[in-house]
């Protein structure tokens, strides 16, 4: 048996102690619901006949009470492309499940908005709290008490933290996700960033954009690059949430329907009162989470869940946060260039080896937990395997090297020796920056300040050929109290512009970055934010900043009475509009970035 890296071991440790309280409430709790909480056993004859009224195929199985019930949520729309294959799901799993004996009822739905509609808009500023109602949403549909296992329909940005978050409350569930898969490649990502950068510098028209961007986004299934979506899915691998080899397999294949089937056969055998029950509760534990921090460290995965992470593990009962990151991280080796921080997208990235590979080659170095009681399988060995159609039935094979090592490779030859997010700190907070994407001469930036409100700002200030010299653009107020911490997508294009013309730039922000921002160093999702009075409301135009992953070090380089003593620069109030009205006590009662930036978890004292 492999033994477990020492620093894996440590933080794990660490993880375990500063939890344990809220570790045990919590597998109190689920117990506790599982025996006495809402359940089928436990409905009245009115309450259960509500319940599969309209289950005209299912009425008499529901009725006898004696099969399993799989409760479905979904996140189904047809704007959004990843979620789009969905319309079709219900109805083929309602048939998967009847072949083992079970019955499936769509429990309810969730909204799934796209950030890539939203990027740049105001509706953005909806986003990060969409998690906090998506889980809600699920929280809904499961209190009928109807199911013995669940099967949720998400892929996205806030949708799977969202959904995994409110299953987590009915953890006594067995519950599995079932993904749909990254659409075919389209135009590469990288022709794609070259020609957002030329629109930026007005060398590309509006029709030019668009049809680059609707080469690249052109049909049903996830965006390819390696952004929060597919670092959606390589966590749910890695925590062993999936049916083993499910993330990447492409939509309306033979092989994702072949898994959908395996997914729902699965639930059957694993529900409430079956031999091989397994509640979502205690398979994600501290192991789980810690399994989700490396495989977001080793494939350069997206930083929002620096954010999404820590509230996952809230809703069991599990504290993590930057420093457990930033630790791991200095342990776990990148072995994975995926777009944006290679050329390669998803598609190809599976095709190398993908995430059978991945989970074999840093089970093999012992940087992930291998005993953890996964739902899909038996241990996470099983995930260590690809999916494949063999004959016209579904099998697993070994992946013993990588089929591509330009994109994918082993720990021991890896494409860097750390995983590229950094923890920096210093006299104006706490801030992530993630290294793996940015060329290592960029680590460190030395330069003025520039100060912002909005990124519309920064934009006028580009085109106005005001940010032409070495300069840390500062864009503030952008946290989830004061405008619900929007991804600050429009500033990728100029910035990386201004790099290109040989400027040392960096980006310093309350604000996120979208997961496929890559190449400009930025400190990010910066706590405490400027909204309450954070250090960076005290900045002005001009101040130098200190910016340097080596040392992970965030510093304004100004004498320390006089910056204490200037005053606290006031953040505009969110304005009405867009419905961003009715979100206003998400803001005011949201915890910081580092806590998971959520009203809903803070209220709920978790």
């Amino acid at each position: 048996m492999t033994t477990l890296h020492p620093t894996l071991a440590r933080v794990t440790d660490r993880i375990i102690e500063k939890s344990r309280s809220n570790r045990r409430r919590y597998l109190d709790l689920i117990a506790a619901e599982r025996d006495a909480g809402m359940g089928r056993p436990r409905l009245s004859c009115s309450n259960l006949a509500h319940g599969f009224a309209a289950a005209l195929e299912d009425q008499a199985t529901i009725k006898a009470g004696a099969r399993v019930n799989i409760g479905i949520v979904t996140a189904f729309n047809d704007m959004l492309s990843a979620h789009q294959p969905y319309g079709q799901y219900p109805p083929q799993l309602k048939l998967f499940a009847r072949e083992v004996g079970a019955t499936a009822q769509v429990a309810g739905g969730v909204p799934a908005m796209c950030d890539g509609v939203t990027q740049g808009q105001v509706g953005m500023e909806l986003s990060l709290f969409s998690r906090d109602a998506i889980a809600l949403g699920t929280a809904v549909a499961l209190s009928h008490g109807m199911f013995e296992a669940v099967a949720l329909l998400g892929i996205c940005d806030k949708i799977v933290p969202g959904m995994l978050i409110g299953a987590l409350r009915f953890g006594h569930l067995p519950t599995l996700f079932v993904p749909a898969g990254p659409m075919p490649s389209g135009l590469p990502n990288k022709e794609k960033q070259r020609i957002r950068q030329l629109a930026a510098e007005g060398k590309a028209s509006r029709q030019e954009l668009l049809d680059a961007e609707s080469a690249s986004y052109h049909s049903p299934g996830t965006c390819t690059f390696y952004g929060t979506a597919n670092s959606n899915q390589m966590m749910m691998e890695v925590m062993g949430l999936h049916i083993p080899g499910a993330a990447f397999a492409n939509p309306g294949s033979g092989l994702r329907n072949a898994l959908n089937r395996a997914a729902m056969h699965r639930l059957a055998a694993i529900a409430i009162g079956q031999p091989e029950e397994r509640p979502l509760g205690q398979c994600v534990d501290e192991r789980a989470i810690v399994n989700a921090a490396v495989g977001l460290l080793a494939t350069g995965g997206s930083t929002n869940h620096a954010i999404h992470l820590p509230a996952i593990a809230r809703a069991a009962g599990i504290h993590i946060d930057w420093q457990d990151f930033d630790e791991l991280s200095a342990a776990v080796p990148l072995i994975a260039r995926v777009y944006p921080g290679g050329a390669a997208d998803v598609n190809q990235f599976h095709a190398a080896g993908g995430m059978a590979f991945t989970i074999r080659t840093l089970l093999d170095a012992g940087l992930l937990h291998g005993d953890i009681p996964t739902v899909g399988g038996t241990s996470l060995a099983d995930y260590a395997r690809d999916p494949q159609m063999v004959d016209g039935e579904l099998t697993w094979v070994d992946v013993p090297a990588s089929r591509d090592e330009t994109i994918l490779r082993p720990v021991a030859n890896p494409f860097r020796a750390d995983g590229g997010m950094r923890l920096v700190t210093g006299n104006l907070g706490r801030a992530i920056f993630k290294t793996s994407a940015v060329d290592e001469e960029r680590w460190t930036i030395e330069a003025p300040a520039r100060v912002f409100e909005d990124q519309e700002a920064v934009q006028a200030a580009f085109k106005a050929g005001e940010l032409n010299r070495d300069v840390v653009v500062v864009v503030r107020g952008q946290g989830p109290q004061a405008n619900g911490m929007p991804e600050l997508h429009k500033l990728t294009p100029p910035l990386g512009v201004l790099q290109d013309r040989g400027f040392k730039v960096a980006l310093v922000t309350d604000g996120r970055m979208s997961g496929a921002s890559g190449k400009v160093p930025a400190a990010i999702h910066l706590c405490p934010e400027a909204n309450g009075g954070g250090p960076i409301s005290r900045l002005r135009d001009g101040d130098i900043i200190r910016l340097c992953a080596h040392r992970g070090q965030l510093e304004a380089l100004v004498d320390a009475a006089e910056f204490a003593a200037r005053p606290v620069h006031a953040v505009p109030a969110s304005p009405a509009g867009t419905a961003r009205e009715l979100f206003a006590f998400f803001r005011t009662g949201s915890d910081d970035a580092e806590a998971g930036g959520s009203a809903m978890l803070k209220a709920a004292g978790l």
